[in-house]
């Protein structure tokens, strides 16, 4: 009996020219940036071998497909950095929002997880909490005036049960003053160490009994995300 051959998925070439498309959808600047990170070390890499080959042009050769290669590599980081920019933009300001990040963008030092332990069910605004090296975050979804109160209250729980453990609070929300949702999972690695490993397991664990204030659907993962179609 012949085996039903699976559909092949897209090539890793036409996936990164969807990524690509998608990206320059939503900033002008990509193309611009993609093109200085990749002519940077290809120029680095000429000039070195010009200055280095004395004649040779193996070492020439050799030197300009370092260039290359590294420029290719270089594009390709910044494509990837401004490809989740524009994902996490496509979901900014939307219930759920921060924890598609906590579930998608979080180093692995980190625990996080992508259901509030605390909502407003009128507003829709969410309390997030996360635990690592840090100690805890509680991540603040909606204006600063409308979630003080559940930060207030999150944060004399979190304090009741760990005393000794430093509590950070990050909002993400319209005011000035709040964290670029595409800036949150690098805000939190600024955070000052005050755990070891073993202990961010250990208060993750005792965080876990405090549970969640309203249990509500799971956020939204931006790789998911369909933008919309230009018309």
């Amino acid at each position: 009996m012949a085996r039903t051959k699976k559909p092949k998925g897209p090539s890793r070439i036409k996936q990164m020219w969807q990524v690509f498309q998608m990206t320059r959808r939503y900033d002008k600047s990509v193309v611009a940036l993609i093109l200085l990170a990749f002519l940077g070390p290809t120029a680095i890499g000429a000039g070195a071998g010009i200055a280095l080959s004395n004649g040779n042009i193996f070492i020439l050769v050799l030197w300009i497909l370092i260039g290359v290669m590294t420029g290719v590599l270089v594009g390709m980081i910044v494509l990837g950095r401004r490809a989740e920019r524009a994902a996490y933009s496509q979901i900014e300001g939307q219930p759920g929002a921060v924890g598609a990040v906590l579930k998608s963008a979080l180093r692995r030092s980190w625990i996080g997880e992508e259901t509030p332990v605390a909502i407003n069910p009128k507003t829709k605004d969410a309390i997030y909490r996360a635990v690592g090296r840090g100690g805890v975050v509680l991540i603040a979804e909606g204006p600063i005036a409308r979630t003080q109160r559940l930060v207030d209250d999150e944060r004399r729980k979190t304090a009741k049960v760990l005393p000794n453990v430093p509590i950070t609070v990050l909002t993400v929300g319209p005011d000035e003053s709040s964290v670029k949702l595409y800036k949150l999972g690098w805000q939190m690695t600024k955070i000052k160490h005050a755990l070891t490993k073993s202990e961010v397991r250990i208060v993750a664990n005792r965080l876990s009994s405090l549970g969640t204030n309203v249990p509500i659907p799971k956020g939204i993962d931006p790789f998911k995300v369909r933008p919309s179609r230009a018309r």
